[in-house]
């Protein structure tokens, strides 16, 4: 613990320091390659909507507290998938408290309705009038899709207008923008290439996230604005003195990154391992992989892009500049502690020095006058 203290003290003081600003193309290589995985997921598998954006049929099957049970529930996903149905695909099967099991499908007509009852009675050996059944239309799932896309506008404005309200800079808006869809797009392509159903929970995942993202690079970029407020009067680039602030905010972000991951993590084990399919696991793994983006986008994009856009200004230019000639060998500056040492004035013509007296006089170490001919008293 010692040591953390101590790595983080030095982070922050600039006792060590690691280059992110300067590493800024290795970064923006990582992402891209990142980023076209995810990108050619989508394209190759696309998304797997779940019932609600696409319509279905959803089976509630009621039965005693014992039998509601996971094992139960992939029973019957097992038995459903496995008949003979043909448009039956990959159900989704859950527990409903503790009274009932959902069993929900892609819309089916009705003589593989009728089927898919059938499985479900001799799998569970329920009653037929325990088992009730529902369709479920594609324009709510349309509806939902609608306005997630809005409040994701929406979102995105508002945090334009924010970012350049509070720090009066538009470049600051643009990076965090750009780091905000550096995370969508990694979250989506991950979803398309995990398999997971795209539910209203992982709508509501996504939308959490942005929050989460945009609070971690608002957070660096306060601290950036605070290091580079006078930079005229420091000795260190615009670039270093971002650099020193994504340091200076590391421990920090990888504190919160860690405790909020924990816990999600956890959630996403249990609804994907121990519970099978539900919402629980869309919006764990929204939340999971969305943490875990933005906090990298944050430290390794939204900086290094902010440098990127704003090293083409004069001020930045001007102290890019100085800090380069404070680089150079014997051009660096005194400080008044260090001072210069005084030269001694030249032997010659009007010369004061005072000839050794070999330590004889009134009192050694004091300095007697020197006397001069009369023929020269007068004059320079």
């Amino acid at each position: 613990m010692g040591r953390l203290s101590r790595l983080g003290n030095d982070l922050y003081s600039g006792g060590r320091s690691i280059d992110f600003v300067g590493r800024r193309w290795l970064w923006y290589a990582v992402s891209a390659v990142i980023v076209l995985v995810a990108v050619l997921g989508l394209s190759v598998k696309g998304l797997d909507y779940g019932i609600e954006f696409t319509g279905g049929a959803e089976y509630r099957v009621t039965l005693p507290a014992d039998r509601v049970t996971q094992d139960t529930a992939d029973e019957v996903r097992e038995a459903v998938a496995d008949s003979d149905i043909e448009d039956v695909g990959s159900p989704t099967v859950t527990t409903s408290g503790t009274e009932a099991i959902l069993v929900q499908t892609k819309p089916l007509s009705s003589e593989e309705s009728a089927a898919v009852v059938d499985v479900i009675l001799d799998t569970t050996g329920a009653d037929r009038d325990d088992l009730s059944q529902s369709e479920l239309g594609a324009s709510w799932g349309q509806e939902v899709a609608e306005r997630a896309l809005l409040g994701l506008a929406v979102f995105l404005v508002l945090v334009v207008l924010f970012i350049w309200a509070y720090f009066r800079q538009w470049k600051m808006s643009l990076a965090a923008i750009v780091a905000l869809a550096h995370d969508v797009v990694i979250t989506v392509g991950v979803y398309s290439l995990s398999g997971f159903e795209v539910t209203p929970a992982t709508v509501t995942g996504l939308l959490t996230i942005l929050g989460f993202s945009l609070y971690d690079t608002v957070v660096v970029f306060d601290k950036v604005r605070e290091n580079t407020a006078d930079i005229r009067r420091t000795r260190l680039s615009y670039a270093q003195a971002a650099n020193l602030a994504v340091n200076q905010t590391l421990v920090r972000s990888i504190n919160t990154s860690v405790v909020a991951l924990l816990p999600v993590g956890a959630i996403l084990y249990v609804g994907a391992v121990q519970l099978g399919s539900g919402n629980l696991k869309d919006l764990a793994l929204a939340l999971f992989v969305g943490m875990a983006a933005g906090a990298y986008s944050s430290i390794f994009i939204a900086t290094p892009l902010l440098v990127h856009l704003k090293s083409g200004e004069a001020e930045v230019r001007l102290a890019e500049k100085r800090a380069r000639s404070r680089r150079r060998p014997g051009t660096e500056t005194r400080t008044p502690s260090q001072g210069t040492a005084a030269k001694a004035p030249a032997a010659g013509r009007g010369s004061t020095a005072r000839p050794s007296t070999g330590g004889r006089g009134p009192r050694s170490g004091r300095q007697q006058p020197v006397r001069r001919p009369r023929s020269q008293r007068g004059r320079r």
